[in-house]
């Protein structure tokens, strides 16, 4: 794995060293104060490149595409809001999206099934032990966003999102996103309606480059992939595990997020 991530930087491979406490450390303080961590530069040079050729003939020929209108919320209503709430404003995604089951073998499987990765990112996160996913869909996916396409504001079902950016967009395409917009206690959503007409002054824009890890607390913060510009494909792989093993989707779920049960 050494000549795919660079371990020297960020030594997953020493688990209990003083280096990689010290990592550790650095990233739940970024998770702390910023919602996320960034390990730039965690692909060696070239692997990102590597990966999106072994991706690319896939993703152009057997993605599935997702349109779809939705609110922040993923949900057709919420309880306690009346329909035209702002905080309730129709936004639209539209991605491309390569399973895991399509890439058998590839670099981005092998990142993702390495333990040492899996232990820090535990570690980072406050959790005993992770475990990759069991889904042959779901546990991996890798993401593209075409001129005019972009991910739009929402939250995410999860605690924590890992992701692992493989190209970028030559405009657009950058992740921004508001901390702790909203707590368990208090679904601000005022705060959801000021951001949702872009009058939150506490909304950052981040510009990532190939070969990024992304570690994002993305239940309580609203994010999204701003609308690509250009000729080039912003391509994402995102990471999925649970504190749990043996986590599958239901068919149902298969269906609604790429078309297909199986």
């Amino acid at each position: 794995m050494n000549d795919i991530l660079d371990l020297d930087r960020y030594p997953l491979d020493r688990e209990g060293s003083a280096e990689w406490r010290r990592l550790v450390e650095r990233s739940i303080e970024a998770l702390r104060a910023d919602g996320m961590f960034n390990l730039e530069g965690f692909l060696r040079p070239g692997v990102a490149e590597q990966a999106v050729r072994e991706i690319k003939p896939v993703m152009d020929t057997r993605s599935h595409v997702h349109k779809r209108m939705h609110n922040i919320y993923f949900k057709p209503s919420i309880p306690e809001l009346a329909p035209d709430h702002p905080a309730l404003r129709k936004v639209e995604t539209i991605s491309h999206t390569v399973c895991a089951d399509q890439i058998p073998g590839s670099t981005v499987i092998s990142i993702y099934e390495y333990q040492p990765l899996v232990r820090f990112l535990a570690a980072t996160m406050g959790k005993e032990e992770l475990h990759v996913m069991q889904d042959p869909l779901a546990r991996t996916n890798v993401m593209a966003y075409r001129a005019g396409e972009a991910l739009n504001w929402h939250f995410d079902r999860s605690e924590f999102t890992t992701t692992l950016l493989l190209q970028q967009s030559l405009r657009g395409g950058d992740l921004e996103y508001r901390t702790d917009l909203r707590s368990d206690d208090d679904p601000n959503y005022e705060g959801v309606a000021r951001l949702l007409e872009g009058r939150d002054p506490d909304a950052r824009i981040l510009r990532m480059k190939p070969g990024t890890l992304n570690v994002f607390r993305g239940k309580n913060t609203a994010h999204r992939v701003t609308t690509v510009e250009g000729e080039r494909e912003r391509m994402i792989a995102v990471f999925s595990y649970y504190e749990k093993p043996g986590v599958t989707f239901s068919a149902e779920e298969r269906v609604g997020f790429y078309g297909r049960a199986a």
